[in-house]
């Protein structure tokens, strides 16, 4: 078969990929491939790694193979080489967008926003993509009833901040006359007690008066205290009734804040959007990127490998990343993926330690323990020979995985807050019952061996 035909082939097979497998696994998995030849009946295909072989061949062959079957009307196997390492060619990250060649310098100073936290450079993905759509569609109708408030909840590190100032970041870039102020939830209670202290709360609430958009990051932080949520609370209306943009974040659904009922009903009025933990695509997208953008010497290989061990914190692959190349500078050596598991092997070890444990194996070792079947822990049933045994699976998930609350309610067949209940009602009974540590303590062991 002829060069030409078997590159018709392969463009045939990712436009009818894209339909059936979306846009983002193919631009992921199956673009940095590429056909080599056809010869009896075989297609040989190059692939950059052993991880890109692995994924292909465990989630991706069977679609290729049905989709090249109708493509020619002839069945075919496939057979897989790997790309020279010199040969691979670098994912290329969208171009970076400097902001401060739009901002005036005094401005960032007034705004407090980095204007390095782009959307240009926010990395997509199935786990934020609803969150970051909304962050555009806030940019787009600034103070918009349907996008007013915003709130963005996550575990610590993957990308709350981030948005927040990218939301900032545009809005400015469209309209370098608007007041944006970003702060933290600190910075607020810490200006609050500052006016409180010289009893001027009516300065206090002119700060606010002319802004078109408040973005503040954590504002859990004012949960117990009271003067200051109450004075958010009056900030909070006073913008939301002149229609000027709120956008807050948090490390839980607002309803989880133990806010007064009705601050929390007034955050939950708008859109509440979670991050939720990276997939294996996304983690690997950001690691290119923040490569390419710093022009690091690092193979797909190695990222690879890093994106694998580091699952929950995007912080924390990142700064997998900068370890390594600083390792590598220093020492005058290529990276490798051997170099990376010794001068990584810390926090990946630890990572792995942490998010081995799996929900299905909490079931099943307490349901081993209870004497109880599987499938009840996710049914409706009340009584206490399984309401008990389902609390307690609940309370060790929080324990033992990364899983948020919402996560693990999804996983029993429940909503976050019977899990906040079942945790409570746990920690109770193993601070008031001597002869309960025992049971949990046996129960945990069980779990760590069974995945161990």
């Amino acid at each position: 078969m002829e060069n030409s035909n078997i590159n018709e082939i392969w463009a045939n097979l990712l436009k009818k990929l894209e339909i059936t497998l979306g846009k983002d696994i193919c631009d992921m998995w199956l673009k940095p491939m590429k056909i080599l030849e056809f010869d009896q009946g075989t297609f040989k295909i190059e692939v950059p790694n052993e991880v890109w072989l692995k994924t292909i061949k465990e989630r991706y062959e069977a679609p290729i193979l049905n989709a090249l079957t109708e493509i020619t009307n002839i069945p075919f196997s496939v057979d897989y080489v790997f790309q020279k390492q010199e040969e691979i060619t670098p994912f290329q990250a969208p171009p970076v967008v400097h902001y401060h060649n739009y901002i005036k310098q005094s401005t960032r100073e007034e705004t407090k926003l980095d204007p390095h936290f782009t959307f240009q450079g926010f990395i997509e993905g199935p786990s934020n993509r609803f969150a970051y759509k909304a962050s555009e569609a806030v940019v787009k109708k600034i103070g918009n009833r349907a996008n007013n408030p915003f709130v963005i909840f996550s575990a610590p590190g993957l990308g709350k901040t981030h948005l927040l100032h990218a939301i900032g970041n545009d809005i400015l870039k469209n309209n370098p006359s608007s007041k944006v102020l970003y702060m933290s939830g600190e910075d607020f209670f810490t200006q609050c007690i500052d006016y409180l202290a010289t009893k001027s709360t009516t300065a206090f609430h002119k700060k606010y008066e002319n802004i078109d958009c408040l973005l503040i990051d954590d504002i859990q932080f004012l949960v117990g205290k009271n003067r200051s949520e109450e004075e958010f609370f009056y900030t909070f209306n006073s913008l939301f009734n002149n229609q000027k943009q709120i956008v807050l974040t948090c490390d839980k659904t607002p309803n989880q804040l133990n806010f007064s009922e009705r601050l929390s009903s007034r955050l939950l009025s708008g859109i509440v959007a979670e991050i939720k933990r990276p997939d294996l695509e996304t983690r690997i997208a950001i690691l290119r990127h923040k490569r390419d953008i710093n022009n690091y010497d690092i193979s797909d290989d190695v990222l690879s490998f890093i994106a694998q061990g580091v699952q929950a914190n995007i912080r924390e692959l990142e700064g997998c990343l900068y370890r390594l190349t600083s390792y590598v500078s220093i020492h005058g050596i290529t990276a490798t993926v051997n170099i990376a598991k010794e001068v990584l092997a810390d926090i990946i070890n630890l990572e792995q330690q942490k998010y081995s444990i799996s929900i299905t194996k909490i079931k099943e070792v307490v349901c081993k323990h209870f004497k109880v079947n599987l499938e009840d822990l996710n049914s409706k049933k009340k009584n206490t020979s399984i309401a008990w045994p389902r609390q307690i699976a609940m309370y060790l998930a929080t324990e033992l995985t990364s899983l948020s609350l919402p996560e693990i309610g999804r996983e029993f067949n429940r909503d976050h807050t019977t899990v906040i209940h079942a945790k409570e009602k746990v920690k109770e009974e193993i601070k008031n019952n001597t002869f309960f540590i025992p049971v949990i303590n046996l129960i945990t062991e069980e779990i760590k061996a069974v995945d161990n």
